[in-house]
């Protein structure tokens, strides 16, 4: 979902409860001798808003900490590979280029093939380990090496154990999302504080169009950036490959 098409919905629903408030004016005007608002339905009122705020929050902030995890363990892995890609130049001669060859393999694979599978959160197949443990084989040296060879293929290694739990985290960060229970209280929430403002007789019926067209407006917006933040590897708001990408263009 764009700007536009965010900007659309959240125009809808304003509109829609606009349209709401109009109607509920016409079929149920306040009469002259009722009370403009009474003191328990605004108590009420007052306590459910408090309550979806804090419901707000805590999905705010749950895709939010998802979101920057999966943005950190791609950075990691990342960074890693690059570290192994450059370790190539220490390893014996016929060992530099299978290495290489390796790491930048496995990045297009990351990019190309699980990246999409990741912003639609199919699970990943075994192939992307497989190129793994191919680069683990292509930075493995002989007896015959020097001493600072050895050390080098160590770090290679060491550098490679950092990129498998980087990518095992970087798989279970795709497929997390939002408690059903969170989502549940989104709409009823959203729901019960727009309903509420219905129950208010305030004379203006402008004020009270603009009031319901505002928390409806900003009811909408905020449900759908938690449902951007949602996905961490979205087309929108989801973490980019451009780690990847920057390291191995």
């Amino acid at each position: 979902m764009d700007l536009f098409e965010t900007l659309f919905v959240v125009v809808g629903v304003a509109l829609l409860g606009a349209l709401a408030v109009l109607l509920k004016t016409r079929l149920f005007p306040v009469g002259e001798d009722e009370e403009p608002r009474e003191d328990v339905a605004e108590y009420i009122a007052m306590m459910v808003s408090v309550l979806y705020a804090i419901v707000l929050g805590l999905c705010l902030v749950s895709v939010w900490d998802t979101r920057t995890s999966a943005s950190d363990h791609v950075q990691a892995e990342a960074s890693a590979l690059h570290q192994t890609y450059l370790l190539a130049d220490a390893l014996p001669e016929e060992r530099r280029e299978p290495l290489r060859l390796a790491a930048r393999t496995y990045a297009g694979h990351v990019v190309d093939v699980e990246w999409p599978m990741m912003a639609a959160r199919q699970p990943l197949d075994p192939s992307g380990w497989k190129l793994l443990e191919q680069l683990r084989q292509a930075g493995e040296v002989g007896d015959t090496a020097t001493v600072s060879q050895q050390i080098a293929a160590q770090e290679v290694l060491a550098q490679l154990g950092y990129v498998d739990d980087a990518r095992r985290s970087r798989e279970a960060a795709a497929q997390e999302k939002l408690s059903p229970v969170l989502w549940t209280g989104l709409i009823i929430g959203g729901f019960l504080t727009l309903a509420f403002m219905f129950l208010f007789g305030i004379s203006r019926s402008t004020t009270h169009v603009v009031m319901v067209m505002g928390l409806a407006g900003f009811i909408a917006f905020t449900v759908l950036l938690i449902h951007q933040l949602d996905a961490p590897f979205g087309a929108v708001l989801g973490t980019s490959p451009d780690a990847f990408t920057r390291y191995f263009a």
